[in-house]
């Protein structure tokens, strides 16, 4: 089986991921959904890591797609009822062009990577390194969109409750809004019909990214769907409780009159959804070959063990004021800075500064402990990333780099051990 596919022919979900595999049976059932492809784990990962011919496939199969483009995650233990990563993975909207799509991969498989993902990961017993398949989909211009809970959520009552707002989803899944409500009963009966306060309505940008639109005064109280709409809704809702199951959450649009499932999951609490990559960020132009050595866990390595290691980094961009480690949260990430600036706080108080060539994260490399330090970047930022999954292989299967490390670490305790016989003592 092919690992980069039409939706529609997207089955295999240890590929493929719930999500994307999910939109394929919706697809194989008749439903509405617009057209994509479902990316496997290895090809995102690959992709992540600027492979050349990778990117070539993936550029060819989706040239076909109309954009601007949802890029979304579908990672193989994501969306299920023990373990649902809500909140964790991106969605990225509105991404302007083919070209565009290799940063938003990079950007996903580094959001399953994250501390908050890693520490969901270790509260949930699931420490294992994430495969991240994606789901490439053309993006909607809608005029309505929002999320259905295919039962009460809160009552369990067998009753359809939905929740809409004027543009994309994002502004009732993000909370932007006071969105209009509806209650449909399991007979297709109309409940309720509450208006909202949708002050806002997020729009896409020519150029890529999304923007709040001020809604008109006399449009901000006015239901943004019909009797019509409702009794498709009810439709989609009945034909997913039959494709995937009970208790469903569901997103859906409304463009051309005709709603569209853009997914489906077991319910849960919370979603998170990122408008677009900033392209304004500094790209890395430097190859973490030439700072791998400068850093004391790795200085005994010779130049081709130094690059061996160099190989495994991945690029991972934060914008100015961006959360890059935190203190007290779980890690699998070691990071290099190629450029901008960072500070390092611990329990609040500023300790350091960190720019180009400087490091942190190691120990996440070894252990899986907490984090030691926060670190947040103070401008744009570009650091060379390199994560416990693909750190720990390379040392199991090389003695030589195993030992000088070894031997680094100790040259490093005993450094810190020196330092602190040298304080002077607290009378």
């Amino acid at each position: 089986m092919s690992d980069l596919l039409p939706l529609a022919e997207a089955s295999d979900t240890s590929l493929f991921g719930s999500k994307a595999v999910g939109l394929g049976d919706a697809i194989r059932d008749g439903l509405p959904v617009p057209p994509g492809y479902a990316l496997a784990g290895a090809v995102v990962e690959a992709a992540a890591s600027d492979d050349a011919a990778t990117l070539a496939r993936i550029a060819t199969a989706i040239a076909e797609l109309p954009t601007p483009l949802a890029v979304r995650s579908s990672a193989v233990d994501e969306d299920g009822k023990d373990a649902s990563f809500a909140g964790q993975h991106l969605t990225l909207l509105n991404v302007a062009t083919v070209d565009d799509v290799p940063a938003a991969l990079r950007e996903i498989w580094w959001s399953a990577n994250s501390d908050s993902a890693i520490t969901y990961r270790q509260r949930v017993g699931l420490f294992t390194r994430p495969s991240v398949g994606v789901v490439v989909q053309s993006l909607l211009d809608p005029v309505a969109a929002g999320v259905m809970f295919t039962e009460n959520p809160v009552t369990g009552a067998d009753e359809r409750v939905i929740e809409a707002s004027w543009g994309l989803g994002e502004a009732v899944v993000a909370g932007l809004v006071i969105p209009d409500t509806f209650r449909i009963a399991g007979d297709g009966t109309v409940l309720e019909r509450a208006p909202g306060l949708k002050r806002v309505a997020i729009r896409t940008l020519p150029d890529g990214g999304t923007f709040e639109e001020q809604v008109p005064k006399d449009r901000t109280e006015v239901l943004c769907l019909t009797d019509a709409h409702l009794a498709q809704l009810h439709a989609l809702a009945s034909r997913c409780e039959t494709v995937y199951g009970k208790a469903r959450d569901i997103e859906w649009a409304l463009a051309d009159d005709t709603i569209y499932l853009l997914q489906c999951r077991a319910v849960t609490t919370s979603t998170q959804e990122k408008s677009a990559i900033d392209p304004t960020l500094v790209v890395a132009e430097n190859d973490p070959t030439e700072l791998v050595p400068e850093v004391p866990l790795f200085a005994g390595l010779s130049n081709t063990e130094a690059a061996e290691i160099a190989a495994l980094f991945k690029t991972r961009k934060f914008a100015a004021g961006d959360v890059v480690i935190r203190e007290g949260s779980g890690g699998a990430a070691f990071y290099l800075i190629d450029a901008g600036e960072a500070t390092v706080t611990i329990r609040g108080e500023q300790v350091g500064t960190l720019g180009r060539g400087d490091h942190f994260g190691e120990i996440a490399l070894i252990d899986e402990g907490v984090r030691a330090a926060t670190v947040t970047a103070t401008s744009e930022l570009v650091c060379h990333g390199l994560t416990f999954w693909e750190f720990r292989p390379l040392v199991e299967q090389n003695g030589a780099i195993g030992w000088k490390l070894l031997q680094s670490m100790a040259k490093m305790l005993r450094d810190a051990q020196a330092q602190a016989h040298a304080q002077p003592a607290h009378s």
